[in-house]
């Protein structure tokens, strides 16, 4: 970050405040945190912006619980705004400061957002500890989505005690969870995606945030049916891991990769020898902008992109309300001709 950036990132931590209730105004002051949807503003809870420096932070740092994004006032600003250069950026900060332009300054370097410590590691051992879902109340969560061949992955594992922690109120509990590694293309363990289960059987844990993301996710993703390193022509991607594992149901030859939001969707990585890309779209808007941006990170590295788009609110509703031999009628269409023989329908 530079000096000026720096500067005007701390003169922002100087009112955080103010500039939550101006760029995250469907939030809400809790004890010493701001708490909302994401960094767009979006109605909800799972990020978490410290108000006041303490013992456990700087005031205007930012995480999102649900992603493991995190930041600082100035990234705030860029996307509740949707600005794209740094100068529309420092701009807009200037307005809200009503302060003169800076000179660059020369310590800015000191102030560089800091990397979560150990997450990568955490989520490899988090990972090891798991088992494998096969007969476990993970495998019979996933069969209840319609999600078949679960048992295969071997990117998903299952843990009978995995922590969970309600950062509202503070308590603490341990309850069964899905656990989804996210790696890079090299098969290494970047971070994983817990799912918090019900111990009875009935789908997810009754908690305010069932699903939550840690480590190194941005490029990387939750595989299934790839081979590290291996030679991959043909692909789907998507945000959601139950979207991406319905449609490796019913194309279970075809190797996916969820991203776990918009923005990781956007900067995913593409694999060796990848010529046609499948993107998996949601029935609602909120992640637009991570499809657009993938196809057109995809058009400038010469990967073909078609979209795919569900009848319902996404995959894993067509495979549950509409059944899988429906699901693979409504994929023909919007297939290439010549990939229609990865469709494998239950009749």
């Amino acid at each position: 970050m530079s000096g000026s950036a720096s500067d005007l990132a701390r003169r922002l931590a100087d009112h955080a405040d103010a500039v939550c209730r101006e760029y995250l105004s469907n939030g809400r002051r809790i004890g010493n945190y701001w708490i909302v949807g994401d960094v767009r503003n979006a109605s909800g809870r799972s990020l978490h912006v410290r108000l006041k420096t303490n013992a456990r932070g700087h005031a205007g740092k930012w995480v999102d619980e649900a992603t493991a994004e995190f930041g600082d006032l100035l990234d705030v600003i860029r996307e509740s705004c949707g600005l794209v250069e740094f100068r529309e950026v420092a701009d807009e900060a200037r307005r809200f400061l009503a302060m003169p332009r800076p000179q660059p300054r020369t310590h800015g370097a000191q102030h560089q957002p800091a990397a979560k410590r150990d997450s990568p590691d955490a989520a490899r051992r988090l990972f090891a500890m798991s088992q494998p879902i096969a007969g476990t109340l993970a495998e019979r969560y996933l069969a209840g989505r319609g999600i078949q061949s679960s048992t295969y992955e071997r990117a998903l594992r299952f843990h009978p005690g995995c922590y969970y922690r309600d950062f509202l109120t503070g308590e603490t509990q341990t309850l069964p969870a899905l656990i989804a590694a996210v790696t890079g293309l090299d098969g290494r363990i970047t971070g994983i995606q817990r799912t918090w289960l019900d111990a009875a059987g009935n789908g997810k844990a009754h908690i305010v945030d069932p699903r939550r993301s840690l480590g190194h996710l941005l490029g990387n993703a939750i595989w299934l049916g790839f081979r590290p390193g291996a030679p991959v022509p043909m692909m789907a991607a998507g945000e959601g891991f139950e979207t991406m594992a319905s449609l490796r149901t019913v194309m279970p030859t075809l190797p996916v990769a969820a991203a776990t939001s918009a923005n990781h969707l956007a900067g995913l990585i593409f694999p060796r020898g990848c010529r046609r890309l499948y993107i998996a779209a949601d029935a609602d808007a909120a992640g637009r902008h991570g499809i657009q941006r993938l196809s057109q990170r995809a058009g400038e590295a010469g990967i073909l992109t078609l979209t795919l788009r569900p009848q319902l609110g996404d995959f894993n509703d067509d495979l549950r309300h509409l059944g899988l031999d429906h699901l693979a009628a409504w994929l023909r269409d919007q297939l290439a001709p010549e990939d229609a023989y990865l469709l494998t329908p239950s009749g």
